[in-house]
């Protein structure tokens, strides 16, 4: 089912670039930041309330704060430059190097938490390391 999920996601993450880039025009990239953030809020806790996952804040260890804490202060960073890169180029451009973090993740994952790296897994890595610089260098 996991895939499924992470289907969804690279679904709606394509049409946060074009969503984006449409909606940028004249606008100042982290204002538009800040308000797509609001939204993001507001349906998030909503989810949240409507679980009852609220009920799960008092479990929350000192390591999950703050690695939640970092986690998110990591995604408002990538979301400042990722909305400033689609402002300046071209989405064909912006979004290969941004699915950069794919790799990037494989390789942190196997250093800081020793993941095992499967043949598979290195070769879709390369080949997302190779597309990227193809898109690039067009």
């Amino acid at each position: 089912m996991w895939w499924l999920f992470a289907l969804l996601s690279a679904f709606f993450a394509a049409l946060v670039a074009v969503f984006a880039k449409i909606g940028m025009k004249g606008v100042d990239s982290d204002l538009a930041t800040a308000i797509r953030t609001v939204i993001i809020l507001v349906i998030t806790w909503g989810i949240v309330l409507a679980k009852g996952a609220v009920s799960q804040l008092p479990s929350l260890t000192k390591t999950n704060w703050i690695f939640i804490i970092l986690s998110g202060c990591a995604t408002g960073l990538s979301w400042l430059f990722y909305f400033r890169a689609l402002q300046l180029g071209t989405i064909s451009r912006v979004a290969p190097i941004d699915k950069l973090s794919v790799a990037l993740a494989i390789v942190i994952a196997i250093v800081f938490l020793h993941e095992k790296l499967t043949w598979q897994e290195g070769a879709g890595a390369a080949l997302i390391v190779a597309g990227t610089l193809l898109l690039i260098f067009k």
